[in-house]
């Protein structure tokens, strides 16, 4: 029996990171505490639960939840593509045994680099990014991300996007791993839906 509780916490990230991408592209800034909610979940490698990953609190994907019920509403056909395509590329890094154990490496080796560095200083950002670039893009195809010319064009923003994207791995890798599928997307988006709103009454 799918656990749509949790299902529906890991889709709130993905769908999380997918806005903060599309924030940071049009407007050159984001939600800071959705932005520090995210980025943190990267470094919940051994986490006790669930929530854990996500500071402790539903309160912390509020933005998440907002968007997803938007998404399963069909709004919004960028940000749909940028969360599907996270789901695409989670689903490819599953069947690829070497990018797996070379994320698993350059993940642990992120705390070691946080005695030396902020988790949000420049230098940590474009860490993130790295990852992203190298063991991420080559997977499949590029997500396309639409927005301003003025902010694509700086590389402080890009590795804010980049960063977002891997987060946004993260827990698209926690939603296949309580249970989560395609299908449900499909077929199942009623039972989302209800889920995502009750957390989301609650917040």
């Amino acid at each position: 029996m799918a656990n749509y509780y949790e299902i529906t916490l890991a889709l709130a990230g993905v769908c999380q990171s997918a806005k903060l991408v599309q924030q940071f592209a049009i407007d050159g800034t984001a939600d800071d505490a959705a932005f520090k909610t995210t980025l943190n979940s990267l470094l919940q490698t051994t986490p006790e639960n669930m929530l854990e990953v996500y500071g402790g609190h539903e309160r912390n994907l509020k933005l998440g939840f907002q968007i997803l019920l938007e998404q399963l509403n069909g709004s919004d056909p960028d940000l749909h593509r940028y969360w599907l395509s996270l789901l695409a590329l989670e689903s490819k890094l599953n069947k690829n045994a070497q990018a797996k154990a070379e994320l698993a490496r350059r993940i642990q080796y992120l705390p070691t680099q946080l005695t030396h560095y902020d988790l949000f200083d420049e230098q940590m950002l474009a860490t993130l990014a790295s990852i992203y670039v190298d063991v991420i893009s080559p997977l499949g195809s590029k997500i396309q991300v639409k927005g301003s010319p003025e902010y694509l064009q700086q590389p402080a923003i890009h590795h804010r996007i980049r960063a977002c994207l891997l987060a946004g791995i993260r827990s698209a890798v926690l939603w296949r791993q309580v249970g989560g599928t395609k299908w449900q997307i499909l077929f199942s988006r009623r039972k989302l839906a209800d889920a995502a709103q009750q957390i989301y009454s609650t917040l």
